[in-house]
């Protein structure tokens, strides 16, 4: 029987390969993560996470789950929003970042649970969450159907779900972001990181994720309601949102 395959940016693995293939992606960059995302993005992921947590609604004493967190800057926003009285779980399938994440908000005088998971099998109860947020980690997801039905499942009634992600671009300006995505990006991580092939994956792993009004669809099949989306930076960034009911 042939095994199923996925994308790994522009090649297709089998579907077993896939999350090996990004951990081995993370374990790389995984100390100059966040140099390199205020690199590429000139400063903006912080606006743009910024953005998310407002449009969160969440407020003080809720629960909030950050999955695929990396080094935690999302979750140290959220963790500012609920207060003592309410929890934010940190979580990542990969042990390099959800390590950096842990030691940097323990860094900043913070203490945020960790755990580390497959965002397709997360391990908490049924509607224990008022928020899910998943930012720049859903496109590599090996089954995304999968993980947003998991992220609706650990929602209670009324709570929501945020997706920050990369999207499409607004198609004007595809010519200038395809050359800098493919040209100087792979140069840039290759500077900082030593490796240059992580962020021509980051490159192609956008063009293969779905769209915007893909993704609306997506989230609206694993039982969402009231789904909408925001195009950021003339959709170089679009950031989805709905609810359970």
């Amino acid at each position: 029987m042939t095994e199923k395959t996925t994308d790994f940016g522009y090649r297709a693995v089998p579907e077993g390969e896939k999350s090996q293939r990004v951990a081995g992606v993370f374990d790389s960059v995984a100390t100059r993560y966040d140099l390199m995302n205020d690199l590429m993005s000139a400063g903006l992921h912080r606006l743009w996470k910024r953005f998310a947590v407002e449009a969160s609604g969440v407020r003080r004493g809720e629960r909030v789950l950050d999955i695929a967190g990396g080094t935690g800057d999302l979750a140290q926003l959220y963790a500012r929003r609920v207060g003592m009285q309410g929890e934010v779980v940190l979580t990542d399938v990969n042990s390099a970042m959800l390590r950096l994440g842990r030691d940097r908000r323990l860094d900043a005088g913070m203490v945020v649970p960790v755990v580390r998971c497959d965002a397709e099998k997360l391990p908490f109860a049924d509607e224990h969450f008022d928020c899910v947020s998943v930012a720049f980690g859903l496109r590599n997801m090996t089954h995304k159907e999968t993980a947003l039905a998991e992220m609706r499942r650990v929602l209670k009634a009324g709570g929501r779900l945020l997706v920050l992600e990369f999207s499409r671009v607004w198609a004007p300006l595809k010519p200038l972001y395809d050359a800098y995505s493919f040209g100087l990006l792979p140069r840039l991580g290759k500077l900082v990181t030593k490796d240059a092939e992580a962020y021509r994956y980051l490159a192609e792993s956008i063009r293969v994720h779905p769209d915007q009004d893909a993704l609306k669809s997506m989230m609206e099949q694993a039982g969402l309601e009231r789904v909408e989306y925001f195009n950021l930076a003339a959709g170089v960034v679009a950031l989805h949102r709905g609810y359970r009911f």
